[in-house]
């Protein structure tokens, strides 16, 4: 069920997001959903640069979907950093912040007057979130911070995909979103820490750590076991760590997901003779490929629900493998009420995502799409005396 705007969670913190891209303003998004007043700090005109950057041919008014799709249920404020008195206003709003997000380009918030110390000064209490690329120091720091250009040199790239491809990044600005998703993390733990000396801090995070701390599990196993590369199978690769059968299928009419599980066992059930004799677990990973060969030569005699009548009841780990039209369509999926629809000022309605916490049971939504440049300004110098 949705819940009423006075039970969000952080209701009442202000938060202003002078970041552009993915990873800031989907943490702010994320701060939005949640109940915190988030106002979008702008430059006049063309505003957040994500404003034109485009995953698609797609375009809501103007901006491109990717922009409204992490820039709903924000107000935004147009100020130009470099007019003093835009500057003040903003120093101004800043007093009264609780949370302020930023990822400029290293020595770009120093020279404007905004870095923490400065900012410090004018609200000891501010939580002051910063998203870089790499770090703030070393040979890397002033290297454009950008989603393919982390992931690539992470390592992560060269988990996907089989072993006879060449490197293979996700297919989503993962190195990105999960940088937003630690930033919210950080913050919500420095604005707990907040309430005990009433003393806000600094938080920091880079795509660079983000996306390595994705991999922990596997990074761990690299850092001890004498540093082997990842072992990417031939067949069907899904996990350069794990064996045989895990990976995805094809069969006669779709694609059938298979996870951890005994290998006899399910020849057993799949009427797969040639994996009977797999009995030792350790020939699961050292026999990885041949398992895989056979299973993918098996499953294409029948289709994905003959197989999934089979497995599913004998408690194998097991899944069809959905487009997104084939998900939408599922009740398994509908239950979940995931969609919403939000509407910006002129009427424009977009459908998107909604927030994907529950608390207490309740789930959130917001009617209110990503504002224009400047839509709320005046609202807000109005409302703050500015």
């Amino acid at each position: 069920m949705s819940d009423s705007p006075q039970q969000h969670p952080l209701d009442g913190l202000l938060v202003l997001d002078f970041s552009q891209f993915l990873a800031g303003p989907s943490a702010a998004m994320r701060l939005a959903d949640l109940g915190a007043s988030v106002i979008k700090i702008e430059r006049p005109g063309k505003g957040d640069l994500c404003r034109q950057l485009y995953i698609s041919n797609m375009k809501l008014d103007g901006d491109s979907t990717l922009f409204h799709s992490i820039n709903r249920n924000k107000q935004s404020y147009a100020a130009d950093l470099k007019n003093p008195q835009d500057l003040e206003r903003v120093k101004r709003l800043i007093e009264r912040a609780d949370v302020m997000i930023q990822n400029f380009r290293p020595g770009v918030i120093e020279r404007i007057g905004l870095d923490y110390e400065s900012v410090k000064g004018l609200n000891p209490r501010i939580v002051y979130g910063s998203v870089t690329g790499y770090g703030t120091q070393g040979p890397w720091a002033g290297k454009p911070g950008q989603d393919l250009l982390a992931q690539s040199m992470s390592g992560l790239a060269f988990l996907s995909g089989d072993a006879d491809q060449p490197p293979v990044p996700m297919g989503l600005a993962v190195a990105d979103l999960i940088a937003g998703h630690q930033l919210v993390q950080g913050i919500l733990a420095c604005l707990v820490r907040r309430g005990i000396p009433g003393q806000g801090g600094t938080v920091e995070v880079s795509l660079l750590e983000s996306i390595l701390d994705l991999q922990f599990e596997v990074f761990t196993t690299h850092l001890n076991d004498g540093g082997k590369e990842p072992n990417r199978s031939s067949v069907n690769n899904a996990h350069a760590y794990v064996g045989a059968p895990y990976g995805i299928y094809r069969t006669a009419d779709g694609y059938l997901a298979l996870a951890m599980g005994s290998v006899p066992r399910l020849g057993e059930l799949l009427g797969c003779e040639a994996l009977a004799r797999y009995v030792n677990p350790d020939s699961w990973f050292s026999e990885r490929d041949t398992i895989k060969s056979h299973l993918k030569e098996h499953l294409t005699m029948q289709t994905t629900r003959h197989w999934l009548a089979i497995l599913e009841p004998a408690d194998i780990w097991c899944s069809d493998v959905f487009t997104w039209e084939k998900l939408r369509q599922h009740e398994g999926y509908r239950v979940l009420d995931f969609e919403q629809e939000v509407v910006n000022g002129r009427g424009t309605v977009m459908k998107t995502s909604r927030c994907p916490i529950r608390i207490d049971g309740r789930i959130y939504k917001s009617p209110k799409a990503a504002p224009f440049v400047g839509e709320d300004t005046e609202t807000i110098n109005r409302r703050y005396g500015l």
